[in-house]
C-alpha cells in the first residue's frame, strides 16, 4: 500500500538561518517539526495557517540552532519529541549555554521522550521516516528517510556543494565521510535531501558535482 501523502514547508530560523521543516500528512492534517532551533512562534503560526496539529518534533542532532527552541515548542504544542541519538545528549544538556550567542537568548536545554538508534522509525499522523544514524558532524547525528516519497531530511550532515564541519565538540571528519559513503549514497541518486542550511539537493547531484565527496574524490561510480 502506497505511503501517505505528505506536505514540506522549509522554514529558515535562528541567525543562522537554520532549515526547519515543517512537515503534515494530507489525510490526516497531523503534523512534525524537524530541527525547531527558534522562532517557536512563528512556527506555531504556520501550522495554524495550514490547519495543522503538531503531535512531533524530530531532532536531528543537538546544535544550537537545531534544537534551542525544542523545549519551548515541546510545552506549548504537547508534542512528543524524538531524536536525535543518545551520542548527542551531552549537546542537548548545555543548550542554555549558548544563550551567550547573539540570537539564541531562548535557548533551553531539552530531553527526548525518545532517543532513537539506527533502523528506528518515527511517524506523525500515516506518515513514517526511517531513522539513519548518521555521525561525524554530532556523535548522535540521525537523517530522516522518505524511502518511497525519495525524500530525506540530512540536517548537517551533507549540504548542497557540501559536508558538515567536524571542528566542534564531538565532531570527526572521517566518521562523518564514511556516514555519507556507506549510509546515504546506497539511498540512491534519485533521493533528494532537504540539508539544514542552504538549497535542496540530491544524492546523484552531490556525487556529480560535490568536492568533498563526489565521486571524482572518492574514486567511486553512480
Amino acid at each position: 500500500m502506497p505511503s501517505p501523502l505528505f506536505r514540506v514547508a522549509i522554514l529558515p530560523v535562528t541567525p543562522y538561518q537554520q532549515n526547519c521543516t515543517l512537515l503534515w500528512c494530507e489525510e490526516s492534517k497531523k503534523g512534525a517539526i524537524i530541527d525547531p532551533g527558534g522562532e517557536v512562534e512563528r512556527l506555531i503560526g504556520a501550522a495554524a495557517q495550514n490547519g495543522i496539529t503538531i503531535e512531533k518534533i524530530f531532532l536531528t542532532h543537538g546544535h544550537l540552532d537545531h534544537a534551542s527552541g525544542a523545549a519551548d515548542l515541546k510545552r506549548r504544542t504537547g508534542a512528543i519529541l524524538e531524536g536525535p541519538h543518545q551520542g548527542d545528549q551531552f549537546l542537548l544538556d548545555a543548550l542554555a549555554e549558548n544563550r551567550r550567542f547573539p540570537g539564541f537568548g531562548h535557548a533551553e536545554p531539552c530531553t527526548p521522550d525518545r532517543f532513537l538508534a539506527d533502523g528506528d522509525t518515527v511517524s506523525f499522523g500515516d506518515v513514517t521516516f526511517e531513522v539513519v544514524h548518521c555521525p561525524g558532524h554530532t556523535p548522535g547525528h540521525v537523517v530522516y528517510v522518505a524511502r518511497e516519497a525519495g525524500i530525506m531530511f540530512s540536517g548537517d550532515v551533507l549540504f548542497r556543494g557540501s559536508v558538515g564541519r567536524t571542528d566542534l565538540a564531538g565532531g570527526d571528519h572521517p566518521t562523518l565521510i564514511h556516514s555519507i559513503l556507506e549510509k546515504l549514497w546506497p539511498l540512491g541518486p534519485d533521493m533528494r535531501f532537504v540539508p539544514g542550511h542552504g538549497l535542496v539537493s540530491s544524492i546523484g547531484e552531490e556525487r556529480r558535482s560535490n568536492p568533498f565527496v563526489g565521486d571524482a574524490v572518492t574514486g567511486r561510480n553512480l
